[in-house]
């Protein structure tokens, strides 16, 4: 199983997951264009995808949409709040948007369940996609870690969390306060600390690898995030249990992959 952030950050989110029996690409924020040229590099077409998984309807995550659906046939799946929403935008689609139940669905071998976060969208969500390699797990823009949040994600071999701000440079920077306050609300972004919180829990409980994503170009750098979600990790956790660890870059690809030592019963 292998996951390849195409793009992560406020100018735009696409992810590729690749398993032995399909694919499928979650979010589409950056160019038509530039998603088929990266799916190519990375040996899949548009006609590979079994499915587009959206996470919330801001245009950072369906910006290439329209034109993405022109070229391909697959069905895209939301939670029913961003379906509706898709559906009333983007109408010259609005057959290809389906809601997603909570109990999730079946998407060639692989088994496909929304995650509710908590966000400033219409019903926004992560997703958890168990495949026969392994589990993977994405959660980003949302404003606290809840139940959901952690139940939907435990257990995944491999995790693309949000790591957004650094609390020291949002308040110091350019930003006006209005800003501020909405990053910073329970329906904004995570913090590095609220990040380095998930990925002990996460890492406690099987995570093997973590992509630390959506890291904001004036509120933080990679290196602020990474150094603060690695000390909590080796502070919490012993060297066993300690993950591959790495920053998804505004503009990808980012590849990683994991093995599991035997098939994910599904």
């Amino acid at each position: 199983m292998r996951a390849v952030a195409l793009a992560s950050g406020s100018t735009g989110n696409s992810t590729l997951l690749q398993w032995e029996g399909g694919s499928l690409l979650i979010d589409a924020g950056i160019s038509a264009r530039r998603v088929r040229t990266m799916l190519r590099a990375e040996g899949t077409e548009l006609s590979d995808l079994a499915a587009i998984l959206i996470t919330h309807d801001h245009s950072d995550h369906i910006s290439g949409l329209q034109v993405l659906l022109r070229q391909c046939a697959c069905p895209v799946y939301a939670m029913p709040g961003t379906a509706k929403m898709l559906r009333a935008v983007l109408r010259e689609h609005e057959s290809r948007f389906q809601a997603a139940s909570p109990e999730g669905l079946c998407l060639s071998d692989a088994s496909v369940t929304p995650i509710p976060t908590m966000h400033d969208a219409s019903e926004s969500c992560g997703w958890r996609v168990q495949t026969p390699e392994g589990v993977f797990g994405l959660c980003t823009d949302l404003g606290v870690v809840t139940e959901e949040v952690i139940e939907g994600l435990c257990g995944a071999d491999l995790a693309l969390i949000e790591s957004n701000h650094d609390v020291d440079m949002l308040l110091h920077g350019p930003y006006p306060p209005y800003l501020k306050r909405r990053i910073r609300s329970e329906f904004g972004h995570l913090s590095n600390e609220d990040a380095a919180q998930l990925a002990v829990t996460l890492c406690a409980n099987g995570t093997r690898s973590l992509i630390l994503g959506h890291i904001s170009r004036h509120n933080n750098t990679p290196a602020k995030a990474l150094g603060t979600v690695s000390a909590a990790l080796r502070e919490a956790l012993p060297e066993l249990l300690q993950p591959e660890l790495v920053a998804a870059p505004e503009c990808g690809p980012l590849s990683v992959e994991v093995k599991v030592s035997a098939p994910c019963s599904l």
